[in-house]
């Protein structure tokens, strides 16, 4: 069994979360969720990093969904406190991070696994990835944001289908839902969510903070609040010498050069 149920590693301004626990499908216990805490709290105040990506050890599962074992014998007060730290709260603590979030894919996507997923920012999965939120085959329901996320990725009537039925989906059906973004071979997983690593590193990162600001902000309000944000974050942007450098890079048709500032 592995020691470290989470390696967590940062270098040129990319966070690297990998759950490690291949020889449960990288099944959530508590353990794996402290430390994914922990890191997210470490990203939270480590201004450097640009981009986070959050994967599972080996190619059978990205997070094959939680630990039932710890699960099993909880009383209602011990998942209140659960779903309040280590829970659905822990979810919402990696959407509501600064820096764009990347899910590499990679295996078994399920259950709290596929909540994570759709906490980030960007889906990237390979072919044999599979999806669901099976909860309501076990006697609950999903708890870490599903019954909010999936709906607005997808849209209702497919959020209740897939969670009513405990229903499993290949890929191909999750992209063409709209719950992956881009599904590609196995072997061009690193490639292509490498490629969108570089890309977004390569933007500001105070307009990359603000412009996840604005959606996230958009997507739990209404159309008039969320507008306003953005006008407001649009605003900021023209405080920034990011904005200055990016403009007149782009007049005199040179490759900008952000500094973050």
């Amino acid at each position: 069994m592995n020691s470290t149920p989470l390696i967590f590693t940062k270098e040129d301004g990319i966070a690297r979360i990998t759950v490690n626990r291949p020889e449960a499908r990288n099944a959530l216990n508590k353990a794996v969720r402290q430390a994914l805490r922990d890191a997210v709290e470490d990203i939270r105040n480590d201004k450097s990093i640009r981009v986070v990506i959050i994967a599972g050890e080996g190619k059978k599962a990205f997070i094959a969904g939680a630990d039932i074992v710890e699960l099993k014998d909880m009383t209602p007060l011990q998942v209140e406190e659960f779903a309040g730290t280590l829970g659905q709260q822990l979810y919402t603590d990696i959407e509501s991070l600064e820096v764009p979030v990347v899910a590499k894919i990679d295996g078994f996507c399920l259950g709290g696994g596929c909540e994570i997923a759709m906490a980030c920012d960007v889906r990237i999965a390979s072919e044999n990835s599979k999806f669901g939120q099976p909860e309501i085959n076990i006697g609950i329901i999903p708890g870490g944001g599903g019954t909010q996320r999936l709906p607005r990725l997808i849209g209702w009537g497919r959020a209740k289908e897939l969670i009513y039925s405990g229903r499993i989906i290949d890929a191909a059906e999750a992209e063409r839902i709209g719950l992956v973004d881009k599904v590609v071979p196995e072997s061009d997983l690193d490639k292509t969510v490498g490629e969108l690593v570089d890309s977004v590193k390569s933007k500001s990162p105070l307009t990359m903070r603000l412009a996840k600001k604005s959606i996230n902000r958009g997507m739990y309000t209404d159309l008039a609040a969320g507008l306003s944000a953005e006008r407001s974050n649009l605003v900021l942007c023209f405080a920034t010498e990011d904005q200055k450098e990016g403009m007149s890079a782009f007049l005199e048709k040179r490759k900008p050069s952000f500094k973050g500032q």
